[in-house]
């Protein structure tokens, strides 16, 4: 039998005829195209429906967004959140060491904080400061003596209140990092002779860094939001700061979309550091950083433009 795959008409080798090139066409997924324009839709119809309120006036809103009142209001939502996340994550870490402790005393008093802090709400805790004066009229520590109505002023109640109820919640995040962490590398820093506290030092706690940032930029922005909340007890932050002008001019809807913007400038401003915190961490648990904002917006142009000239070449 004679083989006429192996050989052309001349007797030689067949000439091997390239392969076509494969044109992709990506598959169209009608479903999300439908879903993604009914999102915009009702959208389109929110903001319209905003803009075209007639009982809104939008230049009142233009103005009073950079107002020193506003302002100032701002600047102690910010001053109150950062101070009351500093002490949640102070006593929290120290919380979660106790937590973690073989001793059933430290262990039983921190088990015993985040019970009832978690247990009961921010609201309560805040007038429970705020009106501590109806249990303790005077303070009297023997080196120091004061009314307590002196003592315990709005921003104090609100820094402990915020600050003591975060605690109990930075303990339970902090306490999962640790136990995040392979219990073989506390073994052989042991082995080494470092001390359990420098051991926690200086081999836990960077590497439970990984899992405890997230969650603590999540309670951040959440105690931002929160400290609302203060308005309650004269605290003069950026709500109280809003409600007080409307209550003279009137104008209360219109303030609140004031604030509104403020906090959402504000979140918004903390969420992108906080993406950058997280990506600082991950360095070393991924080969590969996981891509910045403006990267995915570059990616996503790139395949925009990619789908767009193989639409062209298949019309």
């Amino acid at each position: 039998m004679s083989d006429t795959h192996g050989t052309g008409e001349a007797g030689g080798p067949a000439e091997r005829v390239p392969p076509e090139a494969i044109l992709a066409v990506p598959v169209r997924h009608w479903g999300r195209v439908a879903g993604a324009v009914a999102v915009l839709a009702v959208l389109g119809l929110i903001v319209w429906a905003f803009a075209g309120a007639e009982s809104i006036h939008w230049d009142v809103v233009g103005e009073y967004l950079t107002d020193g009142t506003i302002v100032e209001g701002a600047l102690r939502t910010l001053w109150i959140t950062v101070a009351s996340m500093v002490l949640g994550v102070v006593l929290g870490v120290l919380l979660a060491v106790m937590r973690l402790s073989d001793n059933q005393v430290l262990s039983g008093v921190a088990w015993g904080y985040i019970w009832f802090f978690r247990g009961t709400p921010v609201l309560v805790q805040l007038f429970l400061w705020y009106n501590l004066a109806l249990v303790f009229p005077v303070l009297d520590l023997g080196f120091y003596r004061d009314e307590m109505n002196d003592v315990m002023t709005p921003f104090l109640a609100a820094l402990l209140g915020l600050g003591l109820n975060e605690a109990a919640y930075m303990a339970e995040i902090a306490r999962a990092g640790v136990l995040s962490v392979d219990h073989g590398q506390t073994e052989a820093s042991h082995a080494l002779g470092m001390s359990r506290a420098r051991t926690m030092r200086r081999i836990v706690l960077p590497q439970a860094m990984r899992v405890i940032i997230p969650p603590t930029g999540n309670e951040f922005i959440n105690m931002l939001k929160t400290s609302s909340l203060v308005s309650v007890i004269q605290y003069q932050e950026l709500f109280r700061a809003g409600d007080t002008i409307s209550s003279r001019n009137l104008a209360v809807m219109e303030m609140l979309l004031v604030v509104t913007v403020w906090y959402l400038v504000l979140t918004t401003v903390f969420s992108i550091g906080q993406y950058y915190l997280e990506r600082h961490y991950a360095r070393g648990s991924q080969r590969a950083l996981p891509p910045t904002p403006w990267q995915r917006v570059r990616t996503n142009l790139g395949t925009f433009r990619t789908r767009s000239a193989v639409r062209k070449e298949t019309t």
